[in-house]
């Protein structure tokens, strides 16, 4: 039984928070996004612009660091809420246009709307994000508050009612915490999808008392972003549904494992748990009830096999990073031989949103198997790369066409790969495929944690089936002789298939190692591997056969497999613009004053294709790598 009215607690908590926040809005607002993505585009310059043109006008206004609002593509941004004005967005920030912004917009009344992307809120005179295509698909439930609310402050989280599940749940028994999210059928958003619910129940069913709660945040897929944004962003959800997790099964004690390379993620979490702490939402005697749950920061050390259940734990303990056979599963025997409860970032952070709005509610987004929304990385040859979040069911036609808006400079769409380097890449013909757990398996692809990369016609199929193969035999922890050995032969075949030796009889090999590598591994790493491989065989066999039968890369990728020629017709006698740009001197110049490349020095960089004026447009790659003169017997 609580020893005193948690509700109660929460509410004066929260209404002081609400009472700061409102406060800040009498006076302008700079919000400008600092996450990583933000801050690799020149985001802190911004910002000390702000404070620099702020602090020579003698305005009254504050400049707040935000983390990601999703629209990665037009970083650096900010959101200027001036009283009496709709909040405003604005991208692409550099010094010029925040000077711009501080003269006419915070000194004067014009918003500059010449600059702006959108409106935060509806209003008469401009769009929000909701108004644009992509804003019919995009439903944020996670993502709700990222690069909205001041992370480092955990009155801000307070005051949009944060925490407010946990006080509701901490007013009832532990069990009611484990049945909602069981009817919510809320499947773990780390790859797998297994229901979260089922997992816990297996971990409270255990008569251990030492139990533990962690959260795996070791995203190291190539291009993918989405747990290390949200916890840059709104870590205090995160900590909130792992304290709600704990509540539910008995636990005492967490840990966040962040990897190292996340610096930014790590300071974030941690500065947000002493925060908790501090009010009364970690430690001891939580919103004064008996119960006692605490956290802390495991840093990872960049290994991909340690965001395997079973090698994150070895890694915690101080072990090496090895997966091990399951079960016992870690609800059962999980870190240091207790009963662990292990769920990615994006699981934990569902879990305050369906205790504050129920199981029905979550339920009435997505599918009937997998309810909810799916977060996404959108990046590759994409116009609008970034976070995006949508309903399960949504196809990868709309995310792609209509929240991504397409791909760049009219270029043909050739493949989709989703779910990280051991995803599967999917054609065209798979676009209309909805996104959820079992639709993707049966398309050949998983949904991973998230990452999604687009491909066009300038890709080759059979050099990016090589490039993950490369990514996850790296990374292979060489524990069984399928993932060690396995994916190291297969990526030897695809490298001889790149560089133009490779034979149908190998091709066929491929495909066999890659089957046996899938079903003999020992953990999902070595499983999912060769999902690359086979699933470009599946739908882009044309492409090896091209290589190996006809010594040509159709999409002009591979170095072996291609030159670079000079069109004497398009060349011009005036130009040098190649020869400048070469870097081993390979091209010359004719006696009739047109340019041409010595073969035996080209190096195909491919600096002179860029080089060349667009009105010449004179260079072009040839594959096979066979000269016209040569085709017609001209030359020897």
């Amino acid at each position: 039984m609580n020893s005193m009215n948690p509700l109660d607690i929460y509410q004066r908590m929260a209404d002081e928070a609400k009472s700061r926040e409102e406060a800040k809005t009498e006076k302008t607002r700079i919000l400008v996004g600092t996450a990583t993505c933000g801050v690799a585009a020149g985001a802190l310059k911004v910002r000390d612009e702000f404070v620099k043109g702020i602090e020579k006008k003698g305005l009254d206004a504050e400049v707040i660091e935000v983390g990601c609002m999703g629209h990665c593509y037009a970083e650096p941004m900010a959101v200027i809420a001036k009283p009496g004005f709709p909040p405003m967005c604005y991208g692409k920030l550099d010094d010029g246009l925040v000077n711009r912004l501080v003269e006419d917009y915070l000194a004067g009344d014009d918003p500059c709307y010449e600059y702006a992307l959108a409106a935060l809120e509806r209003n008469d005179v401009f769009p929000t994000f909701e108004d644009f295509p992509r804003g019919v698909h995009e439903e944020k439930l996670i993502l709700g508050q990222c690069g909205y609310i001041d992370a480092g402050d955990i009155n801000s989280f307070l005051a949009r009612d944060g925490y407010s599940a946990l006080a509701k749940a901490l007013e009832d028994e532990p069990l009611a915490v484990l049945n909602e999210v069981k009817a919510a059928n809320l499947r773990g958003r780390g790859g797998a999808g297994f229901p979260a619910g089922d997992k816990w129940e297996a971990c409270l069913s255990s008569s251990e008392n030492e139990k533990y709660v962690i959260c795996n945040a070791d995203e190291g897929d190539p291009g993918a972003f989405m747990d290390r944004s949200i916890l840059e962003s709104d870590p205090h959800l995160v900590i909130e549904g792992m304290v709600l997790c704990a509540y539910a099964i008995g636990a005492q004690k967490g840990y966040l494992y962040i990897r190292a390379e996340y610096p930014r993620a790590v300071r974030h979490v941690q500065q947000a748990i002493d925060q908790a702490r501090q009010m009364g939402l970690l430690g001891n005697a939580i919103l004064g009830t008996k119960f006692n749950f605490d956290l802390e920061v495991f840093q990872g050390s960049g290994a991909f096999v340690c965001g395997e259940a079973t090698a994150l734990v070895n890694s915690m303990e101080g072990k090496m990073g090895l997966p091990e056979s399951r079960p016992p599963r870690l609800a059962q025997k999980g870190y240091r031989g207790k009963p662990t409860i292990l769920n990615n970032v994006k699981t934990f952070a569902y879990v305050p949103l369906i205790i504050r709005n129920g199981a029905d509610w979550f339920k009435s987004i997505g599918t009937p198997d997998s309810p909810g929304t799916a977060v996404f990385s959108l990046v590759g040859k994409v116009v609008n790369t970034g976070l995006v979040e949508v309903p399960m069911g949504t196809t990868l036609r709309q995310l792609i066409y209509e929240v991504g808006d397409g791909l760049p400079n009219a270029k043909e769409f050739k493949a989709v790969q989703i779910g990280g380097p051991s995803g599967g890449c999917l054609p065209e013909s798979a676009l209309d495929v909805p996104i959820d757990f079992d639709s993707l398996h049966d398309a050949g692809a998983i949904m991973g944690s998230g990452g999604l990369v687009v491909m066009d016609q300038d890709d080759c199929m059979v050099a990016v089936a090589r490039y993950f193969l490369e990514f996850t035999q790296h990374e292979s922890c060489g524990k069984c002789t399928f993932c060690r050995l396995g994916t190291k032969h297969m990526l030897d075949i695809l490298t001889d298939i790149t560089d133009g030796k490779g034979t149908m009889e190998s091709l066929t090999l491929l495909e066999e190692l890659a089957e046996d590598v899938r079903d003999g591994s020992l953990c999902n790493l070595g499983r999912t591997a060769p999902n690359p491989v086979l699933t470009t065989l599946k739908y882009f066999r044309d492409e090896y056969r091209a290589h190996i039968e006809e010594g040509r890369c159709p999409a002009l990728v591979c170095r072996d497999l291609i030159l670079y020629y000079i069109k004497p017709p398009k060349c011009s006698k005036l130009c040098n613009v190649c020869v400048g740009s070469c870097p081993t001197e390979a091209i010359f110049t004719r006696e009739d004053g047109l340019k041409e490349i010595d073969q035996e020095k080209c190096v195909k960089c491919d600096n002179c294709l860029k080089a060349c004026p667009p009105e010449y447009n004179a260079i072009v790659k040839l594959s096979p790598p066979v000269l016209p003169k040569e085709k017609e017997g001209a030359v020897k």
